[in-house]
């Protein structure tokens, strides 16, 4: 390792240093301050005589007389099955208390793409016990779907009860010793009351046995808000692929870890792109996105809920809005039905899962999970517009199957939708739910089901109850 003392400037998360030989991407540094403390830092950019270098615990009591080392290799992740249980910060370091890691590897946190020829399809069932996405918006293995939340909203409870409740369902034949469950939460920028609330409810419920959890809190530096997704997903593809794991990643806030990302652009003096993030944003985000997936050969699946609140609740905000072109569909929370008490309040009609078609169905879910849920968006899209009409020709003038349908939307929002954060429904309650609601629609109504599931599955007590209640 050669040792440098060529600090020309000192700019933010930022430090610059001269050197005499190449240096490469990415490379650790280690910093030594004058005062003797070791700082770590990461080369952002390299150029001939000149690199500039990231420092992790920020540039406090750094000046031109510190002691620059570069370590020859790039950040890595210690990895080891034992993860499992513990907390660590936004570094990887342990917080909890608990022994060091002995690792089994030394894994680079950039990754390695995943060779689209070796890429499985994503078309397993995820459970996560909340109707508003297994029945509505299913989550497969293998598949990004975020969360478009806003400042204000419950996403970290419901990112939680996720967390709390999501399983692999044991019909879907795997062998035992492949079909374990974990779940990686990636925490970024949160405040420490957050912080609090999230290990309390980990430690309340047991979840945190299965759980690997990264802390990094509003007042850490920005530049490791940069480092924890990439420690959080690199853990989830060693669990995943080498351990064999279904591993579930919870990452929020990534509207935190795009402002590091714009800070740090700043930082750098760098030409700005939409509202003054980067223009590499796109690629940096689909970096992160893209290492969900399964391989083919391989048991074990990454699977991603990245969460962002968007500013102004815009969603032709730039995070959102490169986001939605990166994944594969989106749920979308909505503040008029949190302002009801509506929890979780999830709006299933902007919200999509792309790839639920291929997750559900017999031999995934149950055989009429298509249908009713085609059904239900369809009836709920007709009651939300005659809702609209309500306001302006009042509920007499409408006529008895349109009343049924406003009645419909009703109890779609207080009964489907509503279920609670400690409520976890089997994906068999939750369809037996959407029964009981279309069954209060005439059958020549449900037009979006086959006759035999109408035949099987609907309920005529329901439909009379509703006739009686007309």
């Amino acid at each position: 390792m050669k040792e440098y003392q060529t600090i020309t400037e000192i700019s933010g998360p930022l430090v610059f240093a001269e050197v005499d030989e190449p240096v490469g991407y990415d490379e650790m540094v280690e910093i030594e301050t004058p005062q003797g403390e070791t700082l770590r830092g990461q080369v952002l950019e390299s150029s001939e005589g000149l690199v500039s270098i990231q420092v992790f615990e920020g540039t406090g009591g750094i000046d031109r007389n510190a002691s620059v080392r570069f370590l020859g290799e790039t950040m890595k992740m210690p990895v080891t099955e034992d993860l499992l249980g513990r907390v660590l910060d936004g570094s990887g370091n342990p917080i909890d208390g608990g022994p060091e890691i002995v690792p089994d590897d030394r894994v680079d946190i950039v990754g390695e793409a995943i060779n689209p020829y070796s890429r499985e399809y994503p078309e397993e069932f995820i459970q996560t016990g909340v109707s508003a996405i297994d029945g509505m918006n299913t989550l497969v293995r293998g598949q990004k779907l975020p969360i478009f939340s806003g400042s204000g909203l419950p996403h970290n409870e419901l990112a939680l009860q996720i967390a709390r409740q999501a399983s692999v369902p044991e019909e879907e034949g795997d062998d035992e010793e492949g079909s374990e469950f974990a779940v990686i939460f990636g925490a970024m920028g949160i405040t420490q009351e957050e912080a609090n609330e999230f290990m309390q409810d980990f430690e309340r419920t047991g979840a945190l046995e299965r759980s690997v959890v990264f802390m990094n809190l509003a007042d850490d530096p920005a530049v490791e808000r940069q480092v924890t997704p990439r420690l959080v997903l690199t853990t989830a593809e060693y669990l995943a692929f080498e351990k064999g794991y279904h591993v579930l990643v919870i990452l929020t806030d990534i509207t935190n870890y795009c402002e590091a990302l714009r800070e740090i652009g700043a930082a750098r003096e760098e030409v700005p792109g939409r509202r003054g993030y980067p223009g590499y944003m796109y690629t940096d985000l689909a970096q992160l996105y893209e290492r969900a997936g399964r391989i083919e050969g391989n048991e074990g699946s990454v699977t991603q809920i990245p969460i962002l609140t968007m500013p102004g609740d815009d969603d032709t905000h730039p995070i959102p809005d490169l986001t939605g072109y990166i994944t594969e569909g989106q749920i979308v929370m909505d503040r008029d039905l949190n302002s009801q008490g509506i929890e979780p309040p999830v709006n299933v009609l902007p919200s999509l899962s792309r790839l639920m078609d291929d997750g559900i169905g017999e031999g995934l879910t149950r055989e009429d999970h298509g249908d009713v849920s085609d059904q239900m968006y369809a009836a709920y899209a007709e009651g939300e517009d005659l809702r609209d009409l309500v306001n302006i020709v009042g509920r007499e003038a409408l006529s008895e199957r349109d009343n049924k349908f406003l009645d419909f939307a009703d109890r779609f929002e207080t009964e489907f939708i509503q279920q609670g954060y400690d409520t976890n429904r089997s994906i068999e309650e939750t369809l037996d739910l959407g029964w009981d609601l279309l069954s209060m629609l005439p059958k020549e109504a449900l037009n979006r089901i086959d006759e035999e599931l109408i035949e099987k599955y609907y309920r005529e007590d329901e439909a009379e109850t509703a006739e009686v209640e007309a």
